[in-house]
């Protein structure tokens, strides 16, 4: 005689309907239904497997228990379940939080998040103290699209860090509150010092980052052969679009609110002049005029567009252009998504156009890889009317 016992080596973690198993002995993700999470509940290492099938049968369809019997059989040969002598102590070797933790990271890499999603939720589990371990475990839940467990593990992670500018903004879209007119200054001054040391090797090498090709594209169709123009890049970060840029310039102008990131552009020997400076308040005091005003991946940390289309169209030339890239959106106006950015619809970027008596015309193209899925941006330019 032997009960049925779920392998020590198999995560659980729940779903809508049934259970989502990892088994770290195999290396093999299993999604139970319904009928097969009800059978691994009831082998809790107390009964044998006709106590299961005499406990099941109520429940379940008439005529399952051949079913239900092949079921417990697969489940063992697959190592879900084990059998143990009823004289055995219910005795079981677990996996140490930092073991979770490294087979986490090693099956992230691996490109198997679900799995390293349930390792770094028991790790979390073992030691609820760790900010590490629940920061990665609010990413990962968000990866995996379990907002509920994404927010409540940033929820702990901030009783324990409570000065992160970037999960408190994380949370704040998690949370569905009122969203705020843009990323608040703090969390991005946060995320590029940390990002700011691999930000273009992460960007171009990892994540096919297209988005300055694609902006400088639609900036020539608008500006054809123009030269020698006074151009401000906003959000300029390390130089991407600049660089791009810099043969038609005669004066290039390059404001970011990240001095890590500012530092890192002035390296190109591009830039006229650089400033460190939130861009809305930079817009509303400058005194200068441009032909070309270019924020490529920056309008994303702004909601509403009209914050920063209408002091930026203050300082155009006559004939001048106003060209960006924003991450777009299924539906009207804009969004801010659970990863912290917003995106923006066609018609929204069209109404701040001509409430600012501009005309746009705008390229919808690919903008860089994110958990293994494309980022579609728009790329819009205005032109005074």
């Amino acid at each position: 005689m032997s009960r049925l016992v779920l392998n020590p080596s198999v995560l659980l973690s729940p779903l809508a309907e049934g259970y989502v198993a990892y088994n770290t002995d195999t290396n093999c993700l299993h999604e139970l239904n319904p009928t097969a999470a009800l059978l691994v509940e009831l082998c809790d290492g107390t009964r044998t497997a006709a106590e299961v099938i005499t406990l099941a049968a109520p429940l379940l369809p008439p005529d399952s228990e051949a079913a239900v019997c092949a079921w417990l059989e697969q489940a063992i040969e697959q190592t879900l379940l084990i059998e143990r002598p009823v004289d055995q102590q219910n005795e079981v070797r677990e996996l140490s939080a930092d073991d979770l933790i490294e087979l986490a990271s090693r099956l992230r890499d691996e490109g198997k998040v679900q799995a390293a999603f349930l390792c770094q939720q028991r790790a979390a589990e073992l030691e609820p103290g760790s900010a590490s371990f629940q920061r990665d475990l609010g990413e990962l839940a968000h990866i995996v699209g379990r907002r509920d467990d994404a927010r409540m593990a940033y929820e702990r992670y901030l009783t324990l860090q409570p000065d992160d500018a970037e999960i408190r903004h994380l949370l704040t879209s998690l949370h569905d509150t009122t969203t705020p007119a843009r990323v608040p200054d703090g969390c991005i001054q946060q995320l590029y010092r940390r990002f700011s040391g691999f930000y273009e090797s992460n960007m171009c090498d990892e994540l096919s980052y297209e988005g300055p090709e694609h902006l400088t594209a639609v900036i020539e169709d608008a500006i054809g052969e123009r030269r020698e123009l006074s151009i401000l890049d906003l959000g300029c970060g390390t130089g991407l679009a600049g660089d791009r840029l810099k043969d038609r310039a005669a004066h290039l102008v390059g404001i970011d609110l990240s001095a890590e990131m500012i530092e890192l552009a002035a390296r190109r020997e591009i830039y006229d002049r650089l400033e460190v400076a939130e861009v809305t308040q930079w817009l509303d005091q400058a005194t200068g005029s441009f032909d070309l005003v270019v924020a490529c991946d920056t309008f994303i940390y702004f909601g509403d567009l009209n914050q920063v289309i209408g002091p930026a169209s203050r300082l155009l030339n006559p004939g001048g252009v106003i060209a960006f890239s924003v991450e777009s959106a299924a539906e009207p106006p804009y969004r801010l998504t659970d990863s912290g950015r917003y995106v923006h619809h066609r018609e929204h970027i069209e109404n701040v156009a001509r409430s600012f008596g501009l005309q746009v015309t705008c390229r919808e193209a690919f903008l860089r890889m994110e958990y293994g899925n494309e980022v579609t941006a728009l790329y819009p330019t205005m032109t005074p009317l």
